[in-house]
C-alpha cells in the first residue's frame, strides 16, 4: 500500500510591493525578478520576498536550479512565519532526508505549516506518524490530519484516508467507508485510486455492492 505525498507548491506570492519583479518575471527577465527580490529581503527583511526567492532557486528560473539557495531562503521566510516556506522548506528536507536530526527538522516545520493551515502540510505530515521516525507511530493521528486536509480539498489525503480504513493496522477498518472514500477520489481525478477499488473489491466484494 502505497499512500500520496502532498507536491511541492509549484507557485509564488505576487502581490502588492512586488509589482515591478512581478512584471519582470512575467517578461521572462527572471534575473531582474530576483535582483529585485533581493534588494526587498534585505532592505525590508519581507518573508514574502525571501520565499520568492527560495522560489526562483526551488524552479531554476533564470538561474541553475539549487535547493541549497532554495532551502537556505525558504528557511528564513520558515522563521518569520511565512506558512508556504514552511512547508516548502519541509518539502524539500522531506526530499532529501538524511539522519535522524533532519527527520526532526522535517516534523518541525511540517507542525508550523499545519498550525499555519497549510493542507499539503497536514498530508505530509500524517504520512509521518505512519512510519517510526522522529515522531511515534500513530494511526489515529494520521487520520485525523488526513480527514483535516480532505475537508480543505487534498484529493492526496482524500485518498490516503481511504486507504487507512480500508487496510489500517490499528485503526477500526471500514470498509464500506473506504469504498466511498476512494469512488469520490477517483471521481475527482486520482486515476491511482482506481487500482485500490480493484483489490478492495477483490478483498472485501460485499463493500462494493453499496452505492
Amino acid at each position: 500500500m502505497k499512500f500520496v505525498w502532498g507536491v511541492l507548491l509549484a507557485t509564488a506570492v505576487w502581490a502588492g510591493d512586488f509589482k515591478y519583479a512581478v512584471d519582470a518575471y512575467h517578461e521572462g527577465n527572471y534575473i531582474k525578478a530576483l535582483d529585485t527580490f533581493y534588494r526587498i529581503a534585505k532592505e525590508e527583511g519581507s518573508a514574502e520576498a525571501q520565499f520568492n526567492i527560495g522560489l526562483i532557486y526551488a524552479n531554476g528560473k533564470g538561474v541553475k536550479q539549487d535547493t541549497s539557495q532554495a532551502t537556505a531562503w525558504y528557511r528564513k521566510a520558515a522563521k518569520q512565519g511565512n506558512t508556504a516556506a514552511q512547508y516548502n522548506l519541509a518539502k524539500l528536507l522531506d526530499s532529501a532526508k538524511n539522519g535522524q536530526k533532519q527527520e526532526e527538522q522535517i516534523v518541525y516545520w511540517y507542525e508550523k505549516a499545519v498550525k499555519g493551515g497549510q493542507r499539503e502540510a497536514m498530508n505530509n505530515l500524517a504520512l509521518h506518524y505512519l512510519k517510526e521516525g522522529a515522531i511515534e507511530k500513530h494511526e489515529e493521528k494520521a487520520l485525523k490530519l488526513f480527514q483535516k486536509a480532505a475537508e480543505l480539498g487534498d484529493l492526496n489525503a482524500q485518498l490516503n484516508m481511504a486507504l487507512l480504513y480500508a487496510w489500517g493496522e490499528t485503526i477500526p477498518q471500514d470498509k464500506l467507508l473506504a469504498y466511498r472514500y476512494l469512488r469520490k477520489a477517483l471521481s475527482e481525478g486520482k486515476t491511482e485510486a482506481s487500482d485500490y477499488l480493484e483489490r478492495l473489491c477483490r478483498e472485501s466484494a460485499w463493500a462494493c455492492q453499496n452505492p
